[in-house]
């Protein structure tokens, strides 16, 4: 029986002992094999021509080359899996996010002191980092633009009016961050509500609010108990709690909660939808990107069942598929765009065009 191949990564870290250490013991992982280590950006492409990596391990906080302006010119010319590495500090949050807008398929936060510190936990998270972006699809990065993204005209004031009751679910996964940061980001400032779950670290969810704020003409935040649900305001689910709507008073807003993993999530995609389904009905829009999980799948069918017309990115588009295969077997799926053309489509279905 021939022995199974293994994923082949390149690392890049400025410190050597860091690099030294994480290669030790990722040779301890029976799947993943280190075929090289460079502290910088700089002579990385070289390796990548000679040892065609199946995955690279990125610190992003490298003193070198910034490591989101080698993300940026890696992804267009030569897409390859990024794991990006980050200390645990707000700037590196930050570049953090930058990083998956700009190609990284997911990240590992690093102890601020020392790897050491929690080296078992650091390595268990990374390895299987490794091997979740080793079956990534980052094809769609090929020849794509960084550059400015083109916002939707302004809603004209009666038609924002008759649209106020409408919500827009949306639902991401590993590799959604750059697909909402576009959604959103188009989005005019008197559109409805929207309301997002997205998986993510805890402590990072803050973050990701503010960095889309800033880039939105919406306003954007971290859900918090008892925010209400309204035009303009984009609400998204914090790290590790669901996030739901409850009615309160005739009006909606959201419901803050710990409680047991919903399809192996917290946050639940499923569990916003669910609610959505019962409180929304055909005032929502569920919009489902590609995920690794099949979180999202049954909420869909439930929006679908309410009266909700259901969006979900194209497997072209997507990192990956699993969440969009398990939703149209459910048959879930009203209509699928590229993620570039997700925000056109639902401005499109708003104004009936």
């Amino acid at each position: 029986m021939a022995e199974e191949r293994k994923i082949r990564v390149i690392l890049i870290d400025g410190s050597s002992h860091n690099r030294n250490t994480i290669i030790q013991e990722l040779s301890k992982v029976p799947e993943i094999e280190v075929v090289g280590s460079s502290p910088d950006t700089f002579i990385v492409q070289d390796m990548i021509h000679d040892l065609k990596p199946d995955v690279i391990t990125l610190d992003i906080e490298t003193s070198q080359m910034d490591g989101i302006e080698f993300l940026r010119q890696l992804m267009p010319n030569n897409p390859i899996p990024v794991v990006a590495v980050s200390y645990l500090t707000l700037k590196g949050k930050h570049i953090t996010l930058q990083a998956l807008e700009s190609g990284a398929v997911d990240f590992v936060p690093k102890p601020i002191d020392s790897i050491l510190r929690a080296l078992d936990d650091f390595i268990q998270d990374l390895s299987a980092k490794i091997k979740l972006a080793a079956t990534a699809n980052v094809s769609h990065w090929k020849n794509k633009n960084f550059g400015y993204i083109r916002r939707a005209q302004n809603l004209r004031p009666e038609i924002a009016a008759s649209i106020q009751d409408k919500v827009i679910i949306i639902g991401g996964s590993v590799g959604g961050v750059e697909g909402l940061r576009k959604i959103i980001s188009r989005f005019p400032h008197n559109m409805p509500a929207v309301l997002v779950v997205q998986h993510i670290h805890q402590g990072y969810s803050k973050t990701l609010a503010y960095r889309q704020d800033e880039i939105s003409a919406m306003n954007v935040k971290e859900a918090e108990i008892g925010d209400r649900v309204q035009p303009g305001l984009v609400l998204i689910a914090p790290g590790d709690f669901h996030m739901k709507i409850v009615k309160s008073g005739g009006k909606s807003e959201v419901s803050i909660e710990s409680g047991e993993k919903v399809s192996e999530q917290r946050p639940s995609i499923d569990v916003l939808m669910f609610s959505a389904a019962e409180y929304l009905g055909s005032n929502a829009i569920g919009v489902l990107l590609g995920g690794n999980t099949e979180d999202g799948a049954l909420g869909m069918k439930a929006m679908k069942s309410s009266g909700a017309i259901t969006i979900a990115q194209d497997l072209q588009s997507s990192c990956f598929t699993e969440s969009l295969n398990k939703a149209a077997e459910y048959r879930s799926i009203d209509m699928q765009f590229d993620v570039d053309q997700i925000s056109q489509g639902i401005m499109d279905l708003l104004l009936k065009k």
